[in-house]
């Protein structure tokens, strides 16, 4: 399990917020006063103000547009978890209504198998997903489901037609299943948060390079660059594993499902 999602599974969110937060802050006003010393007085500081300038401008815009596009990718793949979470409920709506059209005890069957899916997933496999896991329970239910269609023969025409339908859903129900399960323990790779953790560093001290006169408006700014800077990697933190955590993709597609 990636630390990241360890974190949001085991410490409260409010209190990861406060941590990450609360923690970039004091580390990098902590930075700033321990840097102070070495570095000239706050009138040499001054000189370099015309190179030191620029070079914070680009390094700030470059980081700031790598901020963005990760924010836009994970709340992108947070969207595209939730609409496949919706079909594939849907799908299973299908299936269940679809062998209407067959016999009553391959019909009987199917509803049973449907019903025992929709309520594994929600009471176990949402579960499990908070941890990247899947359930055996609906790993067994679904191989019970595929066995029956591929062992099942149509008897007529109609049941034909009903039977290659339902085939296709299964498939794309079976694969919209697959990632989902993926997308529950996919998250950025480590070398990513190395550079958004390497950007952050390096943004906040280059602003110490900059001498004010007071000290307190530097440490205020510096505390409000650190604070927004620490919001948005939080957010990206809670959105990089749809299913972990108090934001998260919620099981409500499947709990409404009727399938009797």
């Amino acid at each position: 399990m990636p630390l990241t999602q360890w974190l949001i599974l085991n410490v409260p969110t409010w209190l990861l917020g406060l941590l990450v937060v609360g923690g970039v802050v004091l580390l990098s006003v902590t930075g700033l006063f321990a840097c102070r010393p070495l570095l000239p007085h706050h009138t040499k500081l001054r000189e370099h103000h015309d190179v030191a300038g620029p070079i914070l401008g680009v390094v700030g815009v470059l980081y700031a547009v790598l901020l963005a596009f990760v924010v836009v990718t994970v709340w992108q793949n947070m969207d595209r978890t939730n609409a496949n979470v919706q079909t594939e409920a849907n799908y299973l709506a299908d299936i269940y209504r679809d062998a209407e059209a067959f016999a009553p005890e391959f019909r009987e069957r199917v509803a049973q198998l449907t019903g025992d899916y929709r309520r594994a997933v929600v009471d176990e496999e949402w579960k499990t997903m908070t941890r990247g896991k899947m359930s055996p329970s609906v790993e067994l239910i679904m191989n019970q489901l595929w066995a029956l269609y591929t062992h099942y023969e149509p008897r007529s025409p109609k049941e034909q037609s009903f039977f290659d339908e339902s085939v296709r859903v299964l498939n794309s129900f079976r694969e919209l299943r697959r990632q989902r399960l993926m997308d529950a323990q996919a998250g950025l790779h480590p070398l990513l948060w190395f550079v958004l953790i390497a950007g952050m560093v390096a943004t906040v001290l280059l602003t110490y390079l900059f001498g004010m006169e007071d000290r307190r408006v530097q440490v205020a700014m510096i505390a409000l660059l650190a604070m927004s800077i620490a919001l948005i990697l939080f957010t990206i933190m809670l959105l990089d594993f749809p299913f972990t955590g108090d934001i998260s993709i919620s099981a409500e597609p499947f709990r409404q499902l009727i399938l009797s």
